[in-house]
């Protein structure tokens, strides 16, 4: 369905119906206009061109999905069973109320983003935007499924292997640290959990190696997720 059709349907006297979702689903253009949040949620800042500057600032595409209860079960059900096919599953440690958690929001820019890994910020430069990288993430790194990925990017330069994904869960946030947990402990990472400034995880492994997963409260009852993994 056209523009011009799915406005003669919504005006005086058109009669149609309103499209339904597969017909929204159809046209990704109409989706996103029907589908986007106001512009007073504080995840779209990133929105205003003037700090395009700051440099990966969180993507501004927005995926036709929302949260609910039963998406959030489905979600904790499709986690659980991936993590059961390789074995048992460990808690998810109490949270250290320590220094040294991190929070990452829409407007974090390359250098804290790195920072958390340890990577200098001279990496910032060749970090380069590609969906490709989050389709070939290292196990350690691993996303959920059911997750939508918004963002991902990183470099391949020498002691700057690093990968920086954003993505979108209707998992709960302990569900989604627990499996990230899961994930960076069987590939050998030590894992810890803070409380404080926000709810995270950092994992650390041999040499270089090192796993930050911040969360924060996304628009329609989403989980937002940061990961930055940085590699031996």
């Amino acid at each position: 369905m056209g523009f011009s059709a799915l406005l003669a349907a919504c005006g005086p006297g058109g009669g149609g119906a309103a499209p339904g979702a597969g017909e929204i689903a159809a046209d990704p253009v109409i989706a996103r206009a029907l589908h986007d949040p106001l512009m007073t949620d504080p995840d779209l800042a990133s929105r205003n061109e003037a700090n395009a500057a700051i440099g990966f600032a969180d993507s501004t595409a927005l995926p036709v999905l929302a949260g609910s209860t039963e998406a959030a079960a489905a979600a904790r059900a499709a986690m659980r069973i991936e993590l059961l096919e390789s074995g048992t599953l460990t808690d998810l440690p109490p949270a250290s109320k320590a220094a040294g958690g991190v929070v990452f929001g829409p407007m974090s820019g390359a250098e804290e983003l790195l920072g958390a890994v340890g990577a200098g910020g001279t990496c910032a430069e060749g970090l380069k935007e590609d969906f490709a990288l989050a389709a070939s993430l290292p196990p350690p790194a691993q996303i959920p499924p059911r997750a939508m990925v918004v963002q991902a990017g990183g470099s391949v330069a020498r002691g700057c292997a690093v990968r920086i994904i954003r993505y979108l869960t209707p998992a709960a946030g302990t569900e989604v640290l627990q499996y990230h947990h899961v994930r960076a402990s069987r590939a050998g990472l030590s894992s810890r959990r803070y409380a404080a400034p926000g709810d995270s995880i950092a994992a650390r492994g041999t040499g270089a190696e090192r796993l930050v997963v911040s969360l924060r409260q996304a628009a329609n009852g989403l989980t937002g997720v940061t990961l930055v993994y940085r590699s031996s």
